[in-house]
């Protein structure tokens, strides 16, 4: 089984510093907010009930959310009550509890090479960047040397189509598209069947964004997957949610509508280094035991990694390495 796990070679250590460097810098939005908020908090303070319930509210406005932040300053609690704390020394302390709460979550997508494709198939509203994930897990099955195609399965928008075709020049995978307004499931469909003759590994599924609050195109969506399902039984054998992490708490009505609608399997947050919001990753980890497949931190193609929980943690928090 060939796992898509985080690609920092492990005798690379320039690799991995570039990449940690351009994770904590993508967080900075989400991470000054905290860093500044902990300081103004514990400054010259003993950890007291005061400091511990302005920690609390911090988290919460930070997106955590309020279980996940509750559970947080009780463990900071636990070792530091009523001691003199720095503001390093609690973030040191809040990135190793957030760690340890997404941890489980951090589980990379694995590759099935008895299926044959392994068939990906990407949902989420209108905007999150399916598009652009897409063309960037391409690039990077690619890389492990695996034969991957693509369809274009958002056949509302040209401009998605053009978009995924792009990728396909740049990645040399095989693009399958019809024209604008055809029936999705129905590419999807033969889409299988051509990926299947051809012995390609993988096929990348795009679809169209839907709103989560919108019945008909859940429907649709629900169609897209049951045609699939016909032509392999076991298929799609990943059903990722592309989340926009600038939605916030939002992402949250999102993940349930999805999973319900299409067996979501897997995560990616995309877009972390344009919000403040990034903590909500931290609370969707929490609630709904998602594997968090990937996160987006620019438009490049290396932007997009496999998630791994304690440089997020760390990144989140502003602290290195």
């Amino acid at each position: 089984m060939s796992t898509l796990r985080d690609q920092l070679p492990r005798g690379n250590p320039e690799a991995q510093t570039g990449w940690l460097t351009r994770l904590t810098q993508g967080l900075s939005k989400s991470s000054s907010r905290l860093v500044t908020g902990i300081s103004d908090i514990v400054t010259k303070r003993k950890l007291d009930d005061g400091v511990l319930t302005d920690l609390e509210d911090l988290l919460i406005t930070a997106d955590i959310g309020g279980a996940t932040a509750a559970k947080l300053t009780s463990a900071l609690a636990a070792t530091r009550f009523g001691k003199e704390i720095s503001d390093t020394e609690v973030r040191e302390t809040l990135a190793t509890e957030i760690a340890k709460v997404l941890e489980p979550a951090a589980r990379p997508l694995a590759i099935d090479p008895t299926h044959k494709p392994f068939v990906v198939l990407a949902v989420g509203v209108n905007g999150a960047g399916k598009t652009t994930t897409i063309g960037k897990l391409a690039h990077q099955f690619r890389g492990e040397g695996l034969k991957v195609s693509m369809a274009a399965g958002d056949t509302f928008r040209a401009a998605a189509v053009e978009q995924l075709k792009v990728w396909g020049e740049r990645t040399g995978c095989v693009v399958m598209s019809r024209d604008t307004g055809a029936d999705a499931a129905s590419l999807a469909f033969e889409a299988i069947n051509e990926a299947r003759t051809r012995g390609d590994d993988v096929l990348l599924i795009d679809t169209a964004g839907r709103l989560q609050n919108k019945g008909a195109l859940m429907e649709e969506l629900q169609k897209i997957v049951r045609v699939i399902k016909k032509v392999d039984a076991s298929a799609p054998h990943a059903t990722l949610l592309v989340l926009d992490a600038t939605v916030g708490q939002n992402a949250h009505a999102q993940v349930e509508v999805f999973q319900k609608t299409a067996g979501v399997t897997g995560l990616a947050l995309t877009k972390l280094d344009g919000t403040a919001k990034g903590g909500v990753l931290v609370a969707l980890a929490e609630k709904f035991n998602l594997p968090v497949h990937f996160i987006g931190i620019g438009e490049k193609a290396d932007d997009l990694r496999p998630f791994t929980a304690r440089s997020f943690a760390r990144g989140l928090m502003g602290l290195e390495g």
